[in-house]
């Protein structure tokens, strides 16, 4: 797989029961996979001090799914941006020895990543796992404005209009790619588009 050959990109790995009274949960959509499949190895009573923040998404799958794992707390959102108030409050307010699970989108691991580091949690404590979708978070390096689930190459900012080539670096900063214009000589030339991040 090509993704592996790139230097700066995270490397997601898989969900597992780790020990511990406190787990926090992060994920989107499909994420929700990971963290059934996490409770298939768990011991009994494992989600009694679990709480677990979900993004489903437009068909509200695994909703379900989550809420039979009866975790102690649990609060579905429409988007990583409604929730990260929670998120952020949860970190400010966790336990030593708290366990972090990320499960999902590259874009929702990012941004959850970055709210866990600045709350100071430690990186050894946290997981992921990469579930779903291969759309991309792309900050144009020319206005800095970030647009969310890019799936083609290239892509229109949806700050400033230009034409990005989405490139492969990945800025853990910023849990984004950055995106820069790929016709800057000539804007009449247009390549085609492909859809390539799905």
């Amino acid at each position: 797989m090509a993704a592996k050959s790139i230097i700066s990109r995270p490397v997601y790995g898989t969900l597992s029961p780790q020990p511990g009274k406190h787990h926090l949960f992060v994920a989107d959509a499909e994420g929700a996979l990971a963290i059934t499949d996490l409770a298939a190895k768990a011991p009994d009573g494992f989600f009694a001090g679990a709480h677990i923040i979900f993004i489903p998404g437009h068909d509200r799958k695994h909703v379900a799914a989550l809420e039979a794992l009866k975790p102690a707390q649990f609060y579905q959102g429409p988007s990583f941006a409604s929730a990260l108030p929670r998120l952020k409050h949860t970190l400010a307010n966790a336990h030593m020895g708290l366990r972090l699970y990320l499960a999902g989108t590259e874009g929702l691991i990012g941004q959850a990543m970055q709210a866990a580091l600045e709350a100071g949690i430690d990186h050894t404590s946290i997981q992921t796992e990469h579930r779903g979708s291969l759309a991309r978070r792309v900050q144009c390096v020319h206005c800095k404005g970030i647009t969310e689930n890019v799936t083609t190459q290239p892509a229109t900012c949806s700050h400033c209009g230009l034409l990005l080539l989405v490139r492969d670096h990945y800025s853990r900063r910023l849990a984004a790619f950055q995106g820069v214009c790929i016709n800057a000589e000539d804007r009449s030339e247009i390549p085609p588009t492909e859809e390539i991040f799905r």
